[in-house]
């Protein structure tokens, strides 16, 4: 009996004992997680324990940054679209005032107006109606060659200059990178890029460089680059060098990754056109396919033909055909452009 009472002694003294250290590593950790909330140091070694606070902290400051530079990239995105008549004009690279442009449209309007009134073209007949009013057709000729040419002369040299600039902009962001790493400040390389390459990539470069030799400032001369380029390639840079200024870090790196992204979608890019090809010479095929017909047909049996000239129902089927196959070739066009 002495011997079982004994052992159970010893058991309640080891199980106390154990109890006791494990409340005493409890505590122990305990006040270590309070210690390093509160940024305290612990065992009077030096060590700060606020690392997990600064941490916190800079993974707070980062996001805020990258919060206001979305919120800045959708305000850039929203100032480059063209409000203005002189914004369009500067995107298209067309170094001309508005008044010169609205003065050239005038005279293009009063030149195809002028030529249908001096060829005496003074009537049209479209399914059934007669329009026999010379004011009219001059009027509408007059009306499209002030405001329809010129701004499609405005659009598409945008495109062209558009498609120059992303072939060209690679090459620029590889030339910032070896600058770069050789020991050449961010100006400097942009300067060179300025001086030796071609138009239009030489002109923009140069307008940013003298921005920033003014002292116009790294996010505002970024930001007019942006306005007058609107490409997705120059937001990209935009934005990385917007981070680089803010929170630092590698340029040469993140500039040289920039440029393998821009090659990838020009790759990319170049890919998607070559698998639509086939579809394009499709719709093109299809498309000028009635005007070759009819133009045979006119050859073979021209009386069969003129019949949708001269009678009035042949007019009407010949305004039906053009709004089917305008409604064709829209379509098609849709299915076949992919936006990059």
């Amino acid at each position: 009996m002495i011997i079982y009472m004994v052992a159970a002694l010893a058991f309640l003294a080891i199980a106390g004992i154990g109890i006791a250290m494990t409340s005493e590593k409890n505590e122990a950790a305990r006040k270590r997680v309070k210690a390093i909330g509160s940024g305290q140091t612990i065992n009077g070694k030096g060590r700060d324990t606020r690392i997990l606070d600064e941490n916190a902290k800079r993974r707070q400051k980062t996001q805020e940054m990258l919060d206001k530079l979305r919120k800045q990239d959708q305000e850039r995105r929203k100032s480059v679209r063209p409000q203005d008549l002189k914004t369009k004009l500067t995107q298209a690279g067309l170094d001309i005032s508005p008044t010169m442009f609205w003065l050239f449209s005038l005279v293009s309007g009063i030149f195809l107006g002028g030529f249908l009134y001096i060829t005496g073209f003074d009537g049209l007949t479209i399914s059934g109606i007669v329009l026999k009013s010379q004011p009219v057709i001059v009027g509408g000729a007059f009306f499209a060659g002030m405001f329809g040419f010129p701004r499609f002369m405005v659009n598409m040299l945008t495109t062209r200059r558009n498609k120059k600039m992303i072939n060209q902009f690679a090459d620029a962001l590889d030339i910032i990178v070896r600058g770069v790493k050789s020991g050449l400040p961010l100006n400097e390389c942009v300067r060179i890029i300025a001086k030796e390459s071609p138009e239009p990539l030489r002109a923009e470069f140069a307008i940013l460089a003298d921005n920033l030799a003014m002292g116009a400032g790294m996010e505002r001369s970024l930001n007019s680059f942006y306005k007058r380029v609107p490409l997705q390639e120059v937001n990209f840079f935009v934005i990385v060098l917007l981070i680089q200024s803010k929170a630092g870090g590698n340029l040469s790196e993140a500039l040289n990754n920039l440029s393998n992204v821009i090659r990838s979608r020009k790759m990319m890019r170049e890919k998607v056109k070559a698998m639509s090809s086939e579809a394009k010479a499709s719709a093109m095929i299809i498309g000028s396919l009635p005007f070759v017909v009819g133009f045979l047909v006119y050859l073979t049996t021209p009386a069969y033909i003129m019949l949708l000239f001269t009678e009035e129902a042949g007019h009407l089927f010949i305004a039906i055909g053009v709004v089917l196959m305008t409604l064709g070739v829209l379509t098609m066009r849709k299915m076949i452009n992919f936006d990059m």
